[in-house]
């Protein structure tokens, strides 16, 4: 599976090789379908598994959009993790757990950045919400890169 995967990548590739690496298009190969699937899964959650309808755990309310995000984050996570282990970072030889936890560790950092880039960029300097949001995310798709390079799936001399 992993090989029928990279050669589908590395398929689409050359005509990207004067800019990018090959790793670094595996990178975006791989950002790209977590964010793909993460827009399906939602749409999936949010409208036929959830219905459209908040949810009700014990005295907590939970919105629809909040649940299916949650769930959708779940989800994502996973795929990300993996397509990043067994297609893009092949090379780590830290232990899963390891690479896991720090994995986490830059997916939560990413969710506080982006909140906090979008309430400055928004709020404090007045940018308009989408050109907020997509500053925000050239910003942290390149610490994410960075991050998972040298920190989750490093490579211990």
């Amino acid at each position: 599976m992993r090989k029928a995967l990279l050669k589908l990548i590395d398929f689409f590739y050359p005509p990207f090789s004067p800019w990018l690496s090959l790793h670094t298009f595996r990178y975006i190969a791989s950002g790209g379908t977590t964010s793909a699937s993460g827009i399906v899964v939602y749409f999936l959650v949010y409208n036929l598994i959830l219905k459209q309808q908040d949810v009700h755990i014990g005295s907590l309310l939970v919105t629809a959009p909040i649940a299916a995000l949650a769930i959708e984050s779940m989800i994502t996570f996973t795929i990300g993790f993996t397509l990043n282990k067994y297609l893009v970072f092949t090379k780590s030889n830290l232990k899963g757990r390891v690479q896991l936890f720090r994995y986490g560790s830059v997916v939560l950092t990413n969710i506080l950045l982006n909140y906090a880039f979008l309430k400055v960029l928004i709020e404090a300097f007045g940018f308009y919400p989408t050109i907020a949001k997509f500053l925000t995310t050239v910003v942290l798709a390149l610490f994410s890169y960075f991050s998972q390079k040298h920190f989750s799936f490093k490579v211990k001399n």
